[in-house]
This record gives structure tokens, C-alpha cells and sequence, in this order.
């Protein structure tokens, strides 16, 4: 993902947060998860091995689309916190919108190619 895909993605999250329509953390992404509330998750690329582990299975058992950006840092700045490993997208408007920003030209939000 390119760095004005990533702003424009971090932007869209922080909407999300402030609307309530995206969660912060492990724990919230997790419990969403587990609700069958959450629709995609953006997780740090350097997030500790303890987080992703915590969010990688459950995020892959429950079938839930998972982005990557470069930093927990990156991540917390758009939360309001030093740092945050993961935010979950709840809202089902805002997780297409992302998705379909984080997909390659040419592509759908799920990744196959339309013939139009």
C-alpha cells in the first residue's frame, strides 16, 4: 500500500472511531469478532507477536478481511493513544469504502477482477 493509500485509509479510520463505527484495540477488535459485528481490521505490520497472535486466528477462523499498515504508532496517532496493534471496523458502509480503497486498481474490495 502506497503512503497516500495509507492516509487516506488512516483517515477513514479515524472517521470510523470518532462515529463509533470502528474499535481500538485487541480486546474490542476480539469481542467483535467473536459477536460477528466486525467487518475488517487494519493491524500494525510491527504489532508483538502476543497481539497478532491473539487477532490472526480468530480475525482468520471468523473470515474477517485483515489490512496491514506499516505501524502501531500509525495506528495509535489515528486513536488518540501512543500505540495500538489493531482497529476493527464494525460498520458494514465503512469496511467496503476501505476495502475498496486498499484494492488494487482494477480490482473489487474482494480482490476479483470485473468484467464490467
Amino acid at each position: 500500500m502506497d503512503a497516500a493509500t495509507e492516509r487516506r485509509l488512516l483517515g477513514l479510520l479515524g472517521l470510523g472511531l470518532r462515529s463509533r463505527r470502528a474499535v481500538l484495540g485487541v480486546e474490542r477488535v476480539r469481542e467483535a469478532a467473536r459477536r460477528g459485528t466486525l467487518r475488517v481490521a487494519v493491524v500494525a505490520a510491527d504489532a508483538s507477536a502476543n497481539s497478532r497472535q491473539k487477532v490472526d486466528g480468530l480475525l482468520a477462523a471468523k473470515r474477517v478481511p485483515m489490512l496491514r499498515v506499516a505501524s502501531a504508532a500509525t495506528l495509535g496517532q489515528v486513536g488518540g493513544r501512543e500505540a495500538t496493534a489493531v482497529i476493527g471496523v464494525v460498520d458494514t458502509e465503512l469496511a467496503q469504502g476501505i476495502l475498496a480503497l486498499a484494492a488494487p486498481a482494477g480490482t473489487g474490495p474482494d480482490g476479483s477482477r470485473g468484467t464490467g
